[in-house]
């Protein structure tokens, strides 16, 4: 398990988050009510479950995000907070039953659900906070708002089904790399970000920026997870090597095996391809990549996505709000955890 060594790293870190949330304090709070009272339930093993979820909430980002954008074009409403609540549901399943495909046994420093219980708890009960979340959008009387989120859930499979398969072939591409986090992450950040601008009827221009400004958000906050699979800093707060160890090629290390050649090249794609991932292997892994360039790249197409996530806001007035979200894009690129 990790802790921080480093504490200057989390009061920077909790600072950049409480600057963000600043413009809409009130909504958040309001937003934990309903989550938490979401998550009742008089079935004691689902009891057990939510209130550790609960304890276990991160940042929420992607609520902040919902309500952000929607103060952006207009006034936060009921809409609003059910759809940052059936998106942040929808988030909390999915990242259940990743951990279960994935056999995961730590998330945010702490057991996982499969691992405080087992595959078969933490399955069904990520299936019952799907449920609530599809409940919660069909609260929001908004069919646009209901079509987001059915296609979030059919891209959220379908973005781990394709990495899945790139992870069992041993390769992939850049092109798929983009393809993959596009569908696992960035249409996450894109469609909170639209459902925002929908529940205040936001015009259909505003809503392609949002769209646009959530899609680069994500890609540049998914790049910032994988470069820091290759962090050679124990303080960050999370295991590194990880995808490393699940056959999980990402962009730093796609960009070192195509730009190099020789015999190391071809000792770490032998280690790939028949999954010898020794704690040596791994670092080996991790230094050539720190070697050839691949985290320099990544860090330079994160500045690229970080950018133009920005640039999508140059339409809207200046305001507290919009400050706050081009903070999201800075906190994206620069978070150490």
């Amino acid at each position: 398990m990790f802790t921080f060594a480093n504490p200057t790293k989390l009061i920077v870190h909790m600072t950049f988050i409480e600057s963000i949330r600043n413009p809409i304090l009130s909504e958040m709070q309001l937003f934990a009510e309903t989550f938490a009272e979401a998550l009742r339930t008089d079935n004691p093993m689902l009891e057990s479950v939510n209130e550790y979820v609960l304890q276990k909430s991160g940042k929420q980002l992607r609520p902040m995000l919902v309500i952000l954008s929607a103060k952006m074009c207009g006034k936060i409403n009921k809409t609003t907070i059910e759809g940052a609540l059936s998106l942040e549901l929808l988030h909390t399943a999915s990242l259940i039953h990743d951990d279960v495909v994935d056999d995961t046994l730590e998330r945010r420093g702490k057991p996982s659900i499969n691992a405080r219980w087992n595959n078969k708890i933490a399955i069904l009960s990520g299936d019952y906070i799907l449920s609530k979340a599809l409940g919660c959008a069909a609260n929001t009387d908004n069919l646009p708002i209901l079509k987001a989120m059915a296609n979030i859930g059919m891209q959220l499979s379908d973005g781990e089904l394709l990495q899945l398969i790139n992870a069992q072939l041993s390769k992939t591409s850049e092109e798929n790399y983009f393809t993959i986090i596009r569908k696992k992450t960035a249409l996450l950040f894109s469609t909170c970000s639209e459902v925002g601008g929908l529940s205040v009827n936001a015009d259909e221009d505003k809503l392609k920026h949002l769209r646009n400004f959530g899609e680069y958000l994500g890609i540049c906050f998914q790049i910032k997870d994988d470069i820091f699979d290759y962090s050679e800093d124990i303080n960050i707060g999370k295991p590194t090597g990880n995808d490393i160890r699940d056959g999980k090629l990402t962009l730093p290390l796609i960009f070192s095996l195509q730009n190099t050649a020789g015999e190391e090249r071809e000792k770490v794609l032998n280690w790939i391809n028949n999954k010898e991932f020794s704690t040596e292997n791994i670092q080996a892994i991790t230094q050539f990549v720190h070697a050839n360039g691949g985290v320099a790249y990544a860090i330079e197409k994160m500045e690229v996505f970080k950018n133009k996530a920005i640039e999508e806001l140059n339409d809207f007035a200046d305001s507290d709000v919009k400050k706050s979200l081009i903070l999201c894009a800075e906190y994206a690129s620069s978070r150490e955890f």
